[in-house]
């Protein structure tokens, strides 16, 4: 039975694809983490929580997917961001962390036809450990990473700020891969990293451009479309606060441009959409239930790589 469009917000992200011009992206989840709302966004408040009980689940807790984007061009695949590998963690005893895990990416995966020896690079938002997992992570019985044939792209003042922080087991993984990347630098074609500190000193966005519109993959930018609406509210989790809000107000106004389109990789079940003009403030708006279609809108896959409505609108029901 399909989900409503309430209960997509507060469940994990299934495996979801578009064909954006000719260049194919699809949602690989690995996981979840429960989150708690009010120490997620100390800035927002008990009565805006309880004007949005479609954003909770039974707990109270916020639901944040995890999982990574695998960008197909031809041949060629690419995949953004790594999951939070094979493991799970119990809740964190205070702050905003529920309980956390992973190891359901590989899988997806080979769901979508690829397997990991075919991931050219794997392009990291940030190194936090629900977006690096599986690239440092042992797979199975092989006794090293699914991906160490892989360039780790990563940008510059991010591993500079950020790999001596990093567990050592972790940094053993990653380091032998990681390939600097500047900002605005294409790292598969059609795709251009740039540089959007705030979150982490160097966090990475990557913007996917095809057929003449283009997909926003803005990592920990954004944690929940509630933000869409209260771009003021920055997570217990960004390095620089005030930054992560400036930014994230520029990030906003630029979703709800024509042809503009956001993967938000910890939005449960609502990653890909775009923002829409609710009143005095913006919304997120998840792509299959956009009201105002623009011409390129990318097109909803089925499971098996299908366009859902073989490029036509769906009946009116």
């Amino acid at each position: 039975m399909a989900q409503s469009a309430t209960e997509q917000l507060r469940v994990p992200a299934g495996t979801r694809s578009l064909l954006l011009g000719d260049t194919r992206v699809s949602y690989v989840p690995d996981g979840e983490v429960l989150l708690r709302p009010r120490e997620m966004f100390p800035d927002s408040t008990r009565e805006t929580w309880a004007a949005h009980p479609e954003l909770l689940d039974r707990s109270g807790s916020l639901v944040a997917s995890i999982g990574g984007l695998l960008v197909e061009s031809g041949d060629r695949a690419l995949l953004i961001d790594a999951g939070f590998g094979p493991r799970s963690l119990p809740p964190a005893p205070d702050g905003p962390r529920g309980a956390i895990h992973g190891g359901g990416l590989l899988d997806q995966l080979a769901r979508l036809g690829r397997r990991p020896e075919e991931i050219e690079a794997v392009a990291i938002t940030h190194l936090h450990p629900d977006h690096t997992g599986w690239a440092w992570h042992p797979a199975g019985d092989l006794g090293r990473p699914a991906f160490a044939h892989a360039d780790y792209l990563v940008s510059a003042p991010e591993w500079a700020s950020h790999r001596d922080q990093l567990e050592p087991h972790e940094a053993a993984g990653l380091a032998p891969n990681v390939r600097t990347v500047a900002d605005g630098q294409e790292v598969f074609p059609g795709v251009r990293m740039r540089i959007t500190a705030g979150h982490t000193p160097g966090h990475a966005e990557f913007v996917i451009s095809s057929g003449g519109s283009r997909l926003i993959a803005f990592g920990d930018a954004l944690h929940s479309p509630i933000q869409v609406a209260h771009p003021e509210w920055s997570s217990a989790f960004d390095h620089d606060p005030v930054g992560s809000a400036g930014h994230r107000r520029r990030l906003v106004a630029e979703l709800a441009e024509p042809g503009t389109f956001g993967f938000g990789i910890h939005f449960g079940d609502v990653m890909f959409g775009h923002a829409e003009r609710d009143g005095e403030r913006l919304t997120w708006r998840p792509l299959e239930r956009t009201r105002r279609r623009p011409e390129r809108t990318p097109r909803p896959l089925d499971g098996r790589g299908r366009p859902l409505d073989n490029g036509r609108r769906p009946p009116a029901s």
